[in-house]
C-alpha cells in the first residue's frame, strides 16, 4: 500500500495511441500523460489497456509506463478495443493509459488469487477479505479487471460488497453525498481480447498474468462517483413473480407469464415495438422495500425465449417468487438517452478530474450508427462551457486547457453496482468519475 503526499493538488491524465508498433504507441500515450501531469510529480497509479495486437509486448508496455511515469501502482488488461479521450479504437491496435497524482490517497493493488475466496465457499471473514482488497473505513472505490474464463465473479462480487458494507459502515458520509453517489463503488470490466482461456493478459505492478484478475482500491482524499447506464426503457407495469421453475418464470401476478408478456407487447406503440428487434429484457428490482421504481432500481437480464406449452418466459437469470420485475427494451436510441440522462445528473456537480470507462463490446458500432458514442458523450458532458454561453449565464468560467482525461476499454462484461449490490452486466456503460474530496 502507498499513500501520496498531501502537499499538492490531485491531477489526472490520459493518453491513447493506435500505432501499429506497441512500444511507439505506449511512448506516445505515456508522453501525453506526463505532459498533462506536469509539475505534479510522479504518478501514484497508472491503469493500462492494450488491444490484442499488443499482448505479446504486455510486460514491456507495463515496464515503460512505470518507468516513464514513475508509477507506484499499476493495473491493466487486454481488450478487444481501447478507449481514450473521445476515441474508441475498434478493430484496431491501441494502447490507452490513465495516470493519476493523488495527494492524500492510499492506493492498494491486489490480484484476485490473493483474495480468501473459493468457488464453493460462501462465507469468508469480511475483515480478512477487506484487508487483502485494500478496503478500509475511508474506502472510496475498488477498480476490478478480470479474466472471464477464470474468475468466479458471481461469488466474489457479493462478498466484496458485503465486506465493504461491514468495514465502511452504513452511513459512509452520506450527509454530504447526493443519493446517486451512494452505490457501492466497486466497478470495472472483464478482459475481452481472447475467446479462449489463457489468452487474455492482466497487469499488476511488475507482473503479467494470463488468468485471474487484478484490482486496486482507493481510500482517503478522493471522491469516486459511479455511473451505470444499462441503456433500457421500461415497458408495461411492474409485476410480482408468483411462479418460477429454474430459469422459467411461470406466472406473474397469479397469471401465466406468457399471457402477461403478450398483453404488454400488444399495448406498445408501433415505434416501441420496432425496438424489440434488438431483443427483449426483464428488469429485476434489487430492493423489495420500494413502492416506486426508477431506472436505477433494476438489474437487467435477457429474456431468452418463451415456452408456449407451459406459458412460461425463459430468463437469463435465476429469479425467485416474490421478486418485482418489469419488462424492458433496449436499442441505440434508448441506450443513448439513458446515458445522457445519467450524465445530466453528474453535471450538477463540479467537473471531474478524470474518468475510467468500462463499456460493453456489444456497444460501439455494433449498437450505434456512429463510432465513439460513449466516450464522446462523456467528453461532451464535461466539456468547458463555451464563452458565449457562460456570458449569458452571467458567469466567468475559465476553460480548462484540456478536456476531461478519459481512458477505458470494451469489456466482455461490465462490473458495476445497482443499489447496494454489485453485478456483472451486459450491454452496459459503467464509469468511475473521479473528483477531489
Amino acid at each position: 500500500m502507498q499513500e501520496a503526499s498531501a502537499t499538492t493538488q490531485m491531477r489526472m491524465a490520459a493518453g491513447v495511441s493506435g500505432h501499429l508498433d506497441a512500444m511507439m504507441a505506449t511512448e506516445y500515450a505515456v508522453g501525453r500523460c506526463a505532459e498533462s501531469l506536469g509539475q505534479s510529480g510522479s504518478a501514484d497509479l497508472a491503469v493500462v489497456f492494450l488491444s490484442g495486437h499488443h499482448v505479446g509486448h504486455a510486460a514491456e508496455i507495463a515496464a515503460l509506463v512505470r518507468k516513464k511515469l514513475d508509477a507506484k501502482a499499476l493495473i491493466g488488461c487486454s481488450a478487444e478495443a481501447v478507449v481514450g479521450g473521445e476515441m474508441e479504437l475498434e478493430n484496431a491496435p491501441g494502447v490507452s493509459v490513465f495516470a493519476a497524482h493523488l495527494p492524500g490517497v492510499r492506493v492498494q493493488t491486489f490480484a484476485t488469487e490473493e483474495l480468501p475466496i473459493e468457488r464453493e465457499q460462501a462465507s469468508v471473514e469480511a475483515s480478512r477479505l477487506a484487508e487483502v482488497a485494500g478496503i478500509t473505513s475511508d474506502h472510496r472505490a475498488t477498480i476490478l479487471l478480470a479474466d472471464p474464463f477464470s474468475v468466479p465473479l458471481n461469488t466474489m462480487l457479493p462478498m466484496l460488497a458485503r465486506a465493504r458494507r461491514e468495514v465502511v459502515g452504513g452511513e459512509d458520509d452520506r450527509s454530504e453525498e447526493p443519493s446517486f453517489r451512494r452505490a457501492v463503488p466497486i466497478l470495472g470490466g472483464m478482459a475481452s481480447a481472447a475467446s479462449k482461456p489463457g489468452q487474455n493478459t492482466m497487469l499488476i505492478d511488475d507482473r503479467v498474468l494470463r488468468s485471474g484478475g487484478v484490482g486496486l482500491s482507493l481510500s482517503g482524499r478522493v471522491r469516486v462517483d459511479v455511473l451505470v447506464s444499462q441503456g433500457c426503457m421500461a415497458i408495461g407495469p411492474t409485476m410480482v413473480i408468483t411462479g418460477v421453475k429454474g430459469q422459467l418464470v411461470t406466472s406473474l401476478g397469479g397469471r401465466p407469464a406468457f399471457e402477461v408478456l403478450q398483453e404488454v407487447l400488444d399495448s406498445l406503440p408501433i415505434a416501441v415495438r420496432e425496438r424489440l428487434s434488438k431483443g427483449l429484457f426483464i428488469g429485476r428490482a434489487v430492493s423489495a422495500h420500494k413502492d416506486r421504481f426508477g431506472r436505477d432500481d433494476f438489474l437487467i437480464r435477457n429474456v431468452v425465449g418463451v415456452e408456449k406449452t407451459s406459458k412460461s418466459v425463459a430468463v437469463a437469470d435465476l429469479l425467485r417468487v416474490g421478486q418485482t420485475v418489469q419488462f424492458h427494451v433496449r436499442d441505440a436510441q434508448t441506450a443513448s438517452e439513458d446515458l445522457g440522462l445519467l450524465l445530466d445528473a453528474q453535471q450538477l456537480y463540479e467537473p471531474p478530474a478524470g474518468v475510467l470507462l468500462f463499456t460493453c463490446n456489444g456497444r460501439g458500432t455494433r449498437l450505434f450508427d456512429k463510432p465513439h458514442h460513449d466516450a464522446a458523450a462523456i467528453c461532451r458532458a464535461f466539456a468547458p462551457t463555451p464563452g458565449e454561453i457562460a456570458a449569458k449565464l452571467g458567469q466567468a468560467i475559465p476553460a480548462p486547457a484540456h478536456p476531461v482525461p478519459l481512458a477505458g476499454f470494451f469489456c466482455a462484461g461490465e462490473i458495476g453496482p445497482v443499489g447496494n449490490e454489485v453485478f456483472v452486466h451486459g450491454q452496459t456503460a459503467c464509469a468511475a468519475i473521479f473528483r477531489p474530496r
